[in-house]
């Protein structure tokens, strides 16, 4: 059994978590696997990724079974397994969803916030864990759940160990929408297949600028706008928004 599994559905790749009986929690295999996922997922003809997880939970975060018997390390450890497949989320030119069916703790919020946007079941519950056992935030942590939520309201989540339901997460802006159990699986897809419709070079560019604007000045970002619109002006999608703009029709992008 895979410890992740891939499916591709049309131009969405779903990377499905494959350890249920640890509620999906991290392990060397798994995090091999996962970086196999996602570099399929660099596909030209993969226009949409789906993260989610088998059976009750999403991801509980790191195996501390596993994490005790490391031999070298906690930096070491976090430099070899989640930095390289969170930096992949960020470099995929394609929009990433997290499609979180269950708990999520630790290491897995984490993973989450990576991706570009989230939706949750109701049974969702996001646990920071990290304070709970002794440790800081790490795997983009800080880095994303400070930019999704703002500092103050961050700072305070990551240190209280707090329980987020689903319905509180998406009260914060942590996910987009909240879907009844038996209709999720359906919605994630539908997601999914909707943001795979749209001109896939121009959302990829728009995620590189949003993540661009964290850091940069008002010119930097100006300038590097102009790059990205010069180079989305001279897609084959552009030239098919306008033809079906003047058409008066729906536009059949293809993300070239």
């Amino acid at each position: 059994m895979a410890d992740v599994e891939s499916s591709r559905d049309g131009a969405v790749l779903t990377l499905t978590l494959n350890r249920p009986d640890a509620l999906n929690a991290f392990n060397l295999g798994m995090h091999e696997a996962l970086a196999a996922g996602l570099d399929e997922a660099r596909d030209a003809e993969v226009r949409a990724v789906v993260i989610t997880g088998a059976g009750r939970g999403f991801c509980a975060g790191q195996d501390l079974r596993e994490f005790r018997e490391h031999p070298g390390s906690t930096g070491d450890m976090l430099r070899a397994t989640y930095h390289p497949n969170v930096l992949a989320i960020r470099a995929l030119e394609k929009p990433v969803i997290a499609a979180v069916n269950g708990p999520c703790a630790g290491a897995g919020v984490s993973l989450a916030c990576a991706c570009d946007l989230r939706v949750a079941a109701e049974s969702a519950a996001f646990i920071p864990g990290f304070v709970g056992i002794g440790l800081v935030p790490d795997s983009g942590g800080t880095f994303f759940i400070h930019r999704l939520l703002g500092a103050p309201r961050a700072f305070e989540w990551m240190t209280s160990n707090r329980r987020l339901t689903a319905a509180e997460a998406h009260a914060w802006g942590l996910v987009s929408e909240v879907v009844e159990a038996d209709a999720f699986e359906a919605r994630a897809k539908e997601f999914a297949a909707e943001l795979a419709d749209q001109p896939t070079r121009a959302v990829g560019m728009t995620k590189r600028l949003f993540d661009h604007a964290d850091t940069a000045t008002l010119d930097e970002q100006l300038e590097y706008e102009a790059q990205l619109q010069a180079a989305a002006a001279a897609s084959e999608d552009f030239r098919e928004g306008v033809t079906a703009f003047v058409e008066k029709r729906a536009p059949v992008f293809r993300g070239r």
